[in-house]
């Protein structure tokens, strides 16, 4: 029997090889008991929705957003679930698997990625989803479309950013990982999700562009709702994840020997 051995060590390909094992590994473990399997990753979100659309369509007057409210939800809160599932696993991603992280020789970096990757392809997963409540919604579908991918591209900069500071962190200083679970509650609310940009007064929109996650859900919700554009949010936002990416690579390289150490 031969084995057949995918790039040279340290390759970008033996990396990419590796990373793809991994999160593929997350997956099934993720849904190998689960009877609803791809389910799951549409029932948080789904739910969510229902609730958000329940409470300002049919018990308050609903002055914010647009119509149809629920396609409105939904293209801002599947992808806040991507985020929220891989910031909060950021915590736990050197601890869980302490022993495979100073075993193994692939670059400590792949913990984080493997969470970004894993958790992109269960938001990836739900997009029909979107598709169908899209199309039985009567929601238009404009040019604004295309700035999908970006969004895409724009929101996994900013997780890997993200992760490379908060997961050593979080070996350093363990009360961070309760930190971080309150901040993600607040910044639910402080993202643009039941609200848009526009609904917000003029002063705190310049506020608001600071948030990234403004900007990258702008440019998920433009090709359904073009009037929600902010040229302010979506620069900021695509500005504010180059940098969290670039200052995460900074901090990961400083703090690796010491999160080896602590491990």
């Amino acid at each position: 029997m031969t084995t057949t051995t995918v790039g040279a060590p340290g390759s970008p390909r033996r990396y990419l090889h590796s990373l793809w094992l991994l999160s593929a590994r997350d997956l099934k473990v993720r849904y190998a008991t689960s009877a609803l399997g791809y389910l799951w990753s549409v029932l948080d979100p789904l739910v969510m929705s229902a609730i958000y659309w329940f409470v300002f369509t049919q018990v308050f007057g609903r002055d914010v957003g647009e119509t149809p409210y629920i396609v409105f939800l939904i293209t801002a809160l599947l992808p806040w679930v991507w985020f929220n599932a891989a910031v909060s696993d950021f915590t736990r991603a050197f601890n869980k698997d302490a022993r495979l992280v100073r075993s193994t020789a692939i670059p400590r970096s792949i913990w984080v990625n493997r969470i970004v990757l894993s958790k992109g392809v269960e938001f990836l997963c739900s997009i029909p989803v979107l598709v169908l409540f899209a199309v039985f919604g009567g929601a238009t579908v404009g040019w604004g479309l295309f700035f999908f991918p970006l969004a895409i591209l724009l929101q996994t900069a900013l997780l890997v950013g993200l992760g490379l500071i908060v997961a050593p962190l979080c070996v350093l200083w363990g009360d961070l990982e309760r930190t971080t679970r309150l901040i993600l509650r607040a910044l639910f609310y402080a993202s643009p999700i039941i609200y848009g940009v526009s609904d917000l007064p003029v002063g705190f929109r310049e506020v608001a562009a600071l948030n990234p996650l403004a900007g990258i859900f702008t440019l998920y919700r433009a090709g359904f709702f073009p009037d929600q554009w902010d040229t302010l949010s979506v620069v900021t936002g695509a500005v504010v994840s180059l940098v969290v990416l670039g200052v995460g690579i900074l901090v990961f390289r400083r703090l690796e020997r010491p999160v080896l150490k602590e491990l």
